[in-house]
């Protein structure tokens, strides 16, 4: 590609600054969970910012907002975005990051069309901010780009409820973002992300190439005993709900110990205690668990390992402990073509790239088993992330940027897509 832009354009560091101030706190972080009043507003600054620059602005059932660029009517679309939505107290970058990325290279690129014509570029361009991947306020996460690819329906997620009872339809709406669109019809995938790890960093390399997914599988634990009196119920009486889930919280740490080649993650997370007063006992406490690991078999085996271990915490603890399964994705490959195209165009450009896994979950994780998906990361500085410190250098965003126009547009030239291996010069 004959150079859109140049490739020290820094307009996207003052929109990314602009956006940065959307659920600003004091100590330089954002909290914008999905469907709140920040959530709402960086959602309408980015409406406008695309509307401004002539994309056509979409917003579908589940909440997933998008700007279509079409220069060839009737032509499907290759997809590109991440998501906005944060997790409470937490960074500038997870997310935001790769949707202003994909706006910015979007736009460059179709302002490369219309100098060049649009005869080499048979697909047209969309870019998506997905709805709640976090899944901080409703579970689970991931959910819009969950529905897009028929994984979740449209009307469960619509009742989801967060924990003050307000469903995922009432909080869209009154964020004005219950839409009524039907989505792109899409034919290819491109994201880009902050690595959310120390590697890339690490090893002084601009570009990840992620080739594959780490297991994983989550689930809501309630864990249920019977209130009574914290100073006057005799020990040998107690039901302590509180008591059974930090036997859990420990041994899900524990296993993790034991699991290191190849690496076990393990966390317990989002405890809600029953009923939460000084001078009680605990009837219940729910909380997030999940199991993490590249391979397959050994987040099995410590799903098997942790059921026996919860059934000697009911006895010893005498409480019950109920496991639901919430969400899981098997350890899986990225398409090769889509990989290596990313490696091309990191090479065309001269940036220096690795080809690596993530652990996380992403909304390319949805994405890549319905079309042909290119997953992108940039360096993350100490591998900070879900945290305010996150932070990412201005130079690797810019290359961030500067790479995904790159690809969309070779993409968007029928690379991948149609198996061939066009650079959309």
């Amino acid at each position: 590609m004959s150079g859109p832009q140049p490739l020290r354009d820094t307009r996207f560091l003052d929109d990314f600054a602009t956006l940065s101030t959307f659920g600003a706190l004091p100590s330089g972080g954002v909290e914008r969970q999905a469907a709140t009043a920040a959530d709402g507003e960086q959602r309408e600054w980015l409406a406008a910012w695309l509307t401004e620059r002539g994309f056509d602005v979409a917003v579908d059932g589940v909440g997933n907002l998008y700007g279509l660029e079409t220069w060839n009517p009737g032509a499907p679309y290759i997809l590109t975005g991440s998501h906005l939505d944060s997790q409470p107290n937490a960074g500038r970058f997870d997310g935001a990051y790769g949707v202003l990325a994909s706006a910015h290279a979007a736009w460059r690129l179709a302002q490369h069309v219309d100098r060049v014509g649009a005869e080499r570029f048979p697909y047209n361009v969309a870019v998506v901010d997905w709805f709640n991947e976090e899944g901080s306020r409703f579970v689970p996460s991931m959910m819009g780009s969950a529905v897009f690819t028929g994984k979740l329906d449209a009307d469960a997620a619509l009742a989801t409820l967060d924990h003050d009872g307000t469903s995922v339809r009432d909080a869209l709406a009154g964020i004005g973002f219950l839409g009524a669109d039907a989505p792109p019809e899409t034919v290819g995938y491109a994201e880009i992300h902050v690595e959310q790890g120390r590697g890339l960093e690490r090893d002084g390399i601009t570009i990840g190439l992620v080739d594959s997914t780490w297991a994983a599988r989550k689930y809501e634990v309630v864990v249920r005993g019977e209130q009574s009196h914290t100073g006057s119920t005799v020990m040998a009486d107690r039901k302590d709900a509180l008591a059974g889930a930090a036997a859990l919280i420990v041994a899900a740490r524990e296993l993790a110990e034991r699991h290191l080649e190849p690496a076990l993650h393990t966390a317990v997370s989002q405890l809600q205690v029953e009923p939460n007063s000084p001078v009680v006992v605990a009837r219940q406490v729910t909380m997030n668990f999940d199991l993490r690991c590249a391979d397959l078999d050994v987040v099995l085996e410590a799903d098997r390992s942790i059921a026996a271990t919860i059934a000697e915490i009911e006895d010893r603890y005498r409480v019950q402990i109920d496991r639901r399964l919430t969400h899981e994705w098997a350890a899986q490959e990225y398409q090769a073509a889509g990989v290596d195209l990313g490696a091309s165009a990191a090479d065309a450009l001269g940036l220096t790239n690795v080809r690596t896994q993530t652990v996380a979950g992403h909304d390319s994780t949805n994405m890549k088993d319905v079309v042909p998906t290119v997953m992108l990361f940039i360096p993350s500085v100490d591998g900070i992330a879900h945290n305010v410190g996150e932070l990412t250098r201005d130079e690797d965003c810019l290359d961030g940027v500067t790479l995904l126009t790159e690809v969309l547009a070779r993409l968007c030239s029928g690379a991948v897509v149609d198996g061939t291996g066009k650079d959309g010069s």
